[in-house]
């Protein structure tokens, strides 16, 4: 199994509710990264951004493994100015510490800033998501552990939010963001994020690179069987991550809108 590079293709292997899992698939080199970037949008959304770029010392020598690897001058952010992926560095202290934040380099989040998470462990990355560290934190450490240079894996992810742009930074509760929302209009005025990531381990450094890819859709643009199947997630996200995700706030236009699309 591989992942895609649409939202189209990514839902499908994305998980909708339930228990928590990683989902990775192991990628092969040609499929690590987006074949085709777009580098002026990238350009201008690291200029219109410049928040998203966070470097500890620790990132200076893995960013230039990185930079180096994927043939520019420079570190993380020239990196990352040259793919369609935002990307992140981890590592590790000591041999019994935790992988820790040590550099982003990211244009285009899904609702989180790099400034508040930089410096970080694994879990104080993903203490907003719930069920984290009872469902999945013991696993995520022990991959993170045991992952061997040249292998490389992804997984992917689903956000339903009230803006088309890339970067997604909510601007208030979703009752207000999702406001505007109906069943008539959610094809329009509802869009699908979903985030392509992948990891890998540096072979010299032996830092631990996270990449952020981003796709977003207009929920009527999705084909029906996506459709219905984000329909069906908002009725099952486990308890609590709904009210993370905001699903209160449109599951009543989506659910609907659903059903009226495959008819």
């Amino acid at each position: 199994m591989s992942l895609g590079f649409s939202v189209d293709e990514l839902l499908p292997k994305a998980r909708g509710g339930g228990q928590l899992r990683m989902g990775l698939v192991r990628l092969s080199e040609d499929r690590w990264l987006e074949p085709q970037p777009d580098l002026a949008a990238r350009a201008r959304g690291f200029a219109e951004w410049p928040e998203g770029i966070q470097l500890t010392p620790e990132a200076d020598e893995p960013g230039r493994e990185l930079a180096q690897m994927l043939g520019v001058d420079g570190a993380l952010p020239e990196a990352a100015l040259s793919a369609h992926e935002d990307m992140c560095l981890l590592t590790k202290a000591a041999d019994d510490g935790p992988y820790r934040l040590v550099g982003a380099a990211v244009a285009w989040p899904s609702d989180w800033h790099p400034e508040e998470k930089i410096g970080l462990p694994l879990r104080g990355l993903h203490a907003p998501i719930a069920g984290y560290e009872e469902q999945l934190a013991t696993g995520v450490d022990r991959f993170m552990e045991t992952l061997k240079p040249g292998a490389i894996y992804g997984r992917c992810n689903w956000f339903i939010a009230s803006t088309g742009e890339r970067r997604w930074l909510a601007q208030g509760p979703p009752e207000r963001d999702f406001a505007h929302v109906t069943p008539g209009n959610a094809g329009d005025t509802m869009f699908v994020r979903s985030e392509r990531q992948t990891l890998r381990r540096l072979p010299e450094t032996g830092a631990i690179l996270f990449t952020i890819g981003i796709y977003v859709e207009p929920l009527g643009a999705l084909s029906p069987d996506n459709i219905a199947r984000l329909a069906e997630a908002a009725r099952t996200l486990i308890a609590g991550e709904g009210d993370r995700r905001g699903a209160r706030a449109y599951a009543d236009s989506l659910i609907p809108f659903a059903a009226e699309s495959a008819r």
